[in-house]
């Protein structure tokens, strides 16, 4: 039993100091083991946050694009309104020069109106006299305008012209209008057929006088009625669009050094 005892002592006397060695490395294993899994989860955890970055590097990259396109568009728009500003600013610089010339040219072209109406009325006074009373009122209507601070110088230079247009469109027209007319010494009514301004003639109410103006003497004159009373009426009757337009013959004067 004794021997037992002491080989047991020695047993443990000589496995001593290697169960020692085992533990110790046993301990040195599970922390190299512990540092290569703390190692393992700080690797994963820096291949997280890179994969993040990544992420982020690329919503980065994509919103620079989109921020590209827009500052480009921008640029384009930009350019676009540059010029239109310097179209403006050149468009407001020659109407600032149209707005002071506007005072010369208005001084300019008063005058020119103020002849043009005179010319109208010794044209109207000189010309055959048909309307007379129509054509006077209206000259003197355009005197009268001139005097007028309510109305533009375009809206009087506007009715110069048409006033002059009206006169013009006469040459070129037949007209039936009533009147009357000094027959021997009495107001007589009668019938004036204009056909353009080479004749201007009259006839009474049953054709009893009819008569034509004289460019020579400035003088009415009587027709013979067995000869141009049913032509006359035929005149007026076409003027007044009651019959077809006729081959009218009138009396008409010959010009000046024309032999009759």
């Amino acid at each position: 039993m004794r021997n037992y005892a002491i080989s047991a002592c020695v047993l443990c006397f000589v496995l001593g100091p290697g169960l020692n060695v085992v533990v110790a490395a046993a301990d040195k294993v599970d922390a190299v083991v512990a540092t290569g899994e703390q190692r393992t989860d700080e690797g994963a955890a820096a291949q997280k946050q890179i994969e993040q970055m990544g992420d982020q590097v690329g919503d980065l990259e994509s919103q620079y694009k989109q921020i590209s396109k827009v500052v480009e568009g921008l640029a384009v728009y930009n350019g676009l309104l540059q010029k239109q500003v310097d179209n403006q600013s050149a468009e407001a610089a020659a109407l600032a020069e149209s707005i002071n010339k506007v005072s010369l040219i208005e001084r300019q072209i008063v005058p020119l109106m103020m002849q043009m109406i005179e010319t109208l009325g010794e044209f109207v006074r000189l010309d055959v006299p048909f309307l007379p009373d129509e054509r006077s009122e209206r000259v003197a209507r355009l005197a009268e305008m001139m005097e007028r601070s309510d109305v533009t110088s375009a809206e009087k230079f506007r009715r110069i012209i048409e006033a002059y247009q009206i006169e013009n469109e006469y040459g070129r027209t037949i007209e039936a209008y009533k009147g009357t007319l000094d027959l021997d010494g009495s107001k007589r009514e009668v019938n004036f057929l204009r056909i353009g301004r080479i004749a201007l003639l009259f006839q009474t109410d049953g054709g009893e006088l009819t008569g034509t103006w004289d460019r020579e003497s400035q003088s009415w004159e009587n027709l013979p009625p067995a000869v141009y009373k049913q032509t006359v009426a035929t005149g007026l009757r076409v003027a007044r669009k009651q019959i077809a337009p006729d081959l009218l013959v009138m009396p008409v004067a010959a010009p000046k050094g024309v032999a009759q």
